[in-house]
């Protein structure tokens, strides 16, 4: 049996074998083999290094992000527990000291004017001295935003006098004597005709009131604003005799001891 081979393009990697008239010969058939077979190995190695570097990567990133992410946890508990740790202590001391309110008096009060025309305008000029003591041993006090003026039956018949913002010590002790005052200020119809009634019965029940905010020092602590409000309710007599508790100070100016103590809200 003549078999007939045919070799092409020899410079070629690809060899090309044909067997004419017949099939195959075994031989021929296993070097065709040999020659044609891929070589899986080659590429599975290949595949197989760039599937486990895509592994690595991937794990170096879900690493990095999972330890920011730590981080991050314990920066956030760390805060939470420094500012818990503070509030427990402010109010530790707070517990432990007890501070007490201040205590306010009115001393007395000079009238230099006083004056109800017309049915409800009204026009006064008093000045009135407030007492004020801190009654905490390790605690201070600071004043801000503080206002005075005079109410009759829970209406407001002066306009607002400022007092200056002062910090008091432990146990210490400040006296204010504001000006209150009015210049032809309508008042209610029925408070302008009971004000004259009591004037001319020889005394008014007036309210001289303080609104402010303050602020507890404990050391080096100091807190938030609280409001402030004190109500100092007297009896304000109209006469210049002695027996009656009037000094004549100046010209139709009469001063009056009152000395009583305040109702303090804070």
């Amino acid at each position: 049996m003549a078999c007939k081979a045919h070799f092409f393009s020899l410079a070629h990697p690809t060899l090309s074998l044909y067997i004419d008239n017949q099939s195959p010969h075994p031989l021929t058939s296993l070097f065709f083999f040999t020659l044609y077979s891929p070589q899986p190995h080659l590429h599975h190695h290949h595949h197989h290094r760039s599937y486990h570097r895509k592994i690595k990567m991937s794990g170096k990133c879900s690493h990095h992000k999972d330890r920011k992410q730590k981080i991050i946890r314990r920066l956030c508990a760390g805060i939470l527990i420094f500012l818990f740790l503070i509030l427990l202590t402010i109010l530790l001391i707070w517990a432990i000291l007890q501070p007490k309110k201040p205590r306010f008096i009115l001393q007395d009060a000079t009238i230099f004017n006083f004056n109800v025309s017309a049915p409800n305008i009204f026009s006064t000029s008093i000045q009135v001295t407030i007492f004020a003591r801190n009654p905490n041993d390790k605690i201070g006090i600071y004043y801000d935003k503080m206002k005075t003026y005079a109410n009759y039956h829970n209406q407001q018949i002066t306009y607002y006098t400022q007092i200056p913002s002062v910090y008091q010590g432990h146990k210490d002790v400040n006296i204010w004597s504001p000006f209150v005052y009015s210049n032809n200020v309508p008042i209610a119809p029925y408070n302008g005709q009971t004000l004259k009634d009591d004037q001319q019965n020889g005394g008014v029940w007036l309210d001289f009131k303080v609104d402010g905010r303050v602020k507890w020092r404990v050391g080096t602590i100091t807190t938030g604003h609280y409001h402030l409000h004190v109500t100092c309710s007297a009896y304000v007599p109209f006469s210049n005799h002695p027996g009656d508790g009037g000094i004549i100070v100046g010209n139709n100016a009469v001063k009056y001891q009152i000395a009583r103590s305040c109702d303090v809200s804070v």
